[in-house]
């Protein structure tokens, strides 16, 4: 006769299935035992006037306000146009003339900006006051028309 086809590794497998099976039908019953009634009034939750969540419900007399309809827009609001200089002041901050580009620092609102030669029209050094006009590039803003003050 033929040894049973159950290994131990099987039968422990088997008891740890069916234990917790079982923990998990004394947690259903205890559940069904501390069962509150689930009635739509204990389930309910509000939100006053403040945006705090309540048990108990809003007073109709601080609800109600009234609302110029006049004031409410609907969609985005219109972008006011920015007024914008084209010709820029600022100091080159970083220029490597071997590998050529640098970065100028605008005096106005201190923001870093990319140069390269090519946008160079005078020949700049660090510390070089210039004026320029931005463009945008690839990754964000660049000098271009770089003059020397």
């Amino acid at each position: 006769m033929g040894r049973s086809q159950e290994t131990y590794n099987k039968r422990e497998k088997e008891k740890k299935r069916l234990k917790q099976r079982k923990e998990k039908l004394e947690k259903k019953e205890e559940r069904k035992a501390n069962k509150q009634s689930g009635e739509l009034e204990n389930m309910m939750a509000y939100v006053d006037e403040f945006g705090n969540i309540t048990d108990t419900p809003p007073d109709p007399t601080k609800i109600k306000k009234k609302v110029d309809i006049s004031s409410i827009e609907i969609g985005v609001p219109k972008r006011e146009k920015e007024v914008f200089n084209p010709n820029r002041e600022g100091k080159v901050e970083f220029f490597n003339h071997s590998k050529g580009f640098g970065f100028i620092r605008d005096s106005e609102n201190q923001e870093k900006y990319f140069v390269h030669i090519h946008g160079v029209i005078d020949e700049i050094d660090e510390n070089d006051k210039v004026s320029y006009e931005l463009e945008r590039g690839a990754k964000g803003m660049n000098a271009v028309r770089v003059k020397k003050l």
